[in-house]
């Protein structure tokens, strides 16, 4: 495929940039029970997306928060939080002298930059939690990969640029905090982190182009199996891990039981109340087209695809640990909503999936297709 799912996801980058554990934990999540008192958390970021979604999920606990980060994004969104001003890239002072019980790092790109704070905190804190992502495994990676699996290695240890290495540095960003506090990191591993507040609009589309209505051009023949997790879902969860300070590597997608293409846009219908029609258009035609899966039609990898494995790694250790996934009818529902009360200009263009007027004129040529085959 001229576009892979990784390519997509760095690209993304550029306007986003934005039933047991690993070997070293003791038990499900490598944790003890969720202690007793509030956990005194810091995250570095703390204003987008994921971010907004622990302070709250950690504050709904009784934990206590604190954001470190540049005061340039959402800056008002958090008053009542303390938050810490400085850079990740060597102006760390404002971090020093405090503790915390845990660290949760959701924007770590560079190793450098990952070795620096956890250098700096080790000391200060019992946990550092490392948002990752399923994109630092190998490609190649077959279906049902585990925690296991081969990871990305970066052809330059010295590069820095997160657009061509995206996968690859943030597997030696894991390297890069375990080697700081050894057996004290928890890294978490998200596929496609979707709903309210996605800057990338990756599942958004789905939902909004339903709400439409008309015809909709749906990938492939529908079976082929898809992998999200709501940012709610996933940032509850998180926070839990940490309150039990646990260790270990997590994949974090959903839904817990195999999910196919149609299945998703099923809930996404009925979660908008859509009437639109779905005409299912096979990957060689779309190809044909260069109509690129996960660019063009977002969240869809083709099933026996080179990357397939990608949207089917196993979650059974994230299940054991807690991990539980809403419906996707909400998830879509809730992201229509968030969607529809942004601003004008925010929704003047979708910024992942096929424009109407590109999306009819490969509606038009498969019909075109089918009414000389007949």
């Amino acid at each position: 495929m001229a576009m892979t799912r990784r390519d997509f996801l760095q690209a993304s980058l550029a306007t986003t940039v934005a039933a047991c554990t690993s070997s070293r934990a003791a038990g499900p999540g490598g944790a003890p029970p969720t202690p007793a008192t509030p956990s005194r958390i810091l995250i570095l970021g703390g204003t987008s997306f994921l971010g907004p979604e622990l302070v709250e999920a950690a504050r709904a606990r009784g934990d206590t928060v604190t954001l470190f980060n540049r005061g340039k994004t959402n800056p008002g969104r958090f008053t009542d939080v303390e938050q810490l001003h400085g850079d990740r890239n060597g102006q760390l002072d404002a971090l020093r002298g405090r503790k915390w019980d845990v660290v949760i790092d959701t924007s770590g790109y560079v190793p450098r930059i990952v070795r620096m704070s956890a250098e700096l905190l080790a000391p200060s804190v019992e946990r550092y939690v490392f948002v990752s992502s399923i994109s630092a495994y190998d490609e190649s990676i077959p279906p049902g990969s585990d925690e296991n699996a081969k990871i990305a290695q970066l052809s330059d240890p010295a590069t820095e640029d997160i657009r061509a290495n995206y996968g690859a540095l943030k597997a030696a960003c894991e390297r890069a905090a375990e080697a700081a506090m050894p057996g004290r990191v928890l890294v978490i591993r998200p596929g496609l982190i979707v709903g309210p507040g996605d800057p990338t609009d990756r599942f958004t589309y789905w939902p909004v182009r339903l709400s439409e209505g008309g015809e909709v051009l749906a990938p492939g023949t529908g079976d082929d199996p898809i992998q999200v997790v709501d940012v709610r879902d996933l940032g509850s969860w998180m926070v839990e891990l940490s309150d039990r300070r646990a260790t270990g590597t997590f994949n974090a997608v959903g839904p817990a039981v195999r999910t196919t293409m149609r299945q998703m846009l099923d809930a996404c219908q009925a979660g908008t109340g859509s009437k639109a029609a779905l005409t299912w258009v096979p990957w060689p035609f779309l190809e044909k087209e260069k109509v690129e899966p996960w660019g063009d039609m977002p969240v869809w990898i083709p099933a026996g695809g080179p990357e397939s494995g990608m949207s089917q790694v196993s979650i059974v250790r994230a299940i054991a640990a807690g991990l539980r996934f809403r419906p996707l009818s909400d998830t879509a529902r809730d992201t229509l909503a968030w969607w529809n009360a942004q601003p004008v200009e925010r929704r003047a263009k979708l910024k992942a999936g096929l424009s109407r007027e590109r999306e009819k004129q490969v509606l038009a040529a498969w019909a075109a297709q089918g009414k000389r085959a007949g």
